[in-house]
């Protein structure tokens, strides 16, 4: 006989719905698998609680929002999942098949990368500065590519990732009250020395180095326009989550929702591609 109390599952396609139809802060994304298995691949923004220690760590959870729980096939997550409904979680759903049924891209990194950028006790003002400053980088870097190219179709993509970047930066801006704090921002950040850092925490120089294969394609820098993407939403919202001020982690998820849009752009390309011969 079926647990009443059992938790729903999702499976991708839904799971993938779910997250993009739900604002980043009102919902948990809890990855119960191991620090080596998150640093290898992980769902932007997840939350890693692994599993031994799920029991323990419950007042890090917030009840009061839906919880999706995913692992690596769906074993873990299913335990999880019901070891929360019988806690009084009461909005509870695991991942069907787990990360490996996953088909969309994914971040990597360890839990402490975001570490490197963020101290946690940011304000709203200095968050908003490194996510200009993030953006600025990626906008550069599409420019250089395009720079490089002269095959049409290839061009009008970055045109339009560029103006992506763009308004990505006017609403970074509108975030200020006042127009003399975003001129004193975009003065601080042209005085800057290290201004080449890009989306995801990325060197600019040294990414394109290392990335050169994708740079001969529409179809390759696509897919890597989706993994800088990917990792950028990974960042903001693991620093949302550690950020001390409620006010900064407002900015850093609406930042988020920002860069969800920017991922559904993308993924309009490359289904146009797949069903035009692009």
């Amino acid at each position: 006989m079926k647990d009443p109390n059992a938790p729903a599952s999702m499976f991708p396609d839904d799971a993938k719905e779910f997250l993009q139809k739900n604002a980043e802060g009102t919902y948990v994304l809890l990855d119960v698998r191991q620090p080596f298995e998150y640093e290898e691949a992980h769902l932007p923004g997840a939350r890693l609680i692994p599993l031994p220690r799920l029991a323990d760590s419950l007042a890090e959870i917030d009840s009061r929002k839906p919880v999706l729980v995913y692992c690596a096939v769906g074993g873990r997550s299913r335990i999880a999942a019901q070891l929360l409904t019988h806690q009084g979680f009461t909005n509870v759903f695991h991942l069907e098949g787990g990360i490996q049924a996953w088909e969309d891209p994914t971040a990597r990194g360890p839990v402490e990368f975001h570490l490197q950028f963020v101290r946690g006790d940011e304000s709203p003002e200095e968050i908003i500065q490194l996510a200009y400053r993030m953006e600025e980088g990626l906008k550069k870097f599409h420019q250089s590519v395009r720079e490089r190219t002269d095959e049409p179709q290839f061009e009008r993509l970055l045109d339009s990732l560029i103006k992506a970047e763009e308004s990505h930066e006017r609403t970074l801006l509108s975030l200020f009250p006042h127009e003399d704090d975003k001129q004193k921002m975009l003065e601080t950040l042209s005085q800057k020395a290290d201004k080449d850092l890009m989306e995801g925490g990325m060197d600019i120089a040294d990414f394109m180095k290392r990335n050169e294969r994708f740079l001969q394609s529409l179809s390759g820098y696509l897919e890597l326009a989706m993994m800088i993407e990917t990792q950028a939403l990974d960042l903001y919202l693991r620093m949302a989550h550690e950020s001390a001020h409620e006010n900064t982690k407002h900015v850093l998820l609406q930042i988020g929702n920002e860069e969800k849009g920017h991922l559904t752009l993308l993924a309009r390309y490359m289904e146009q591609q797949g069903t035009s011969g692009m």
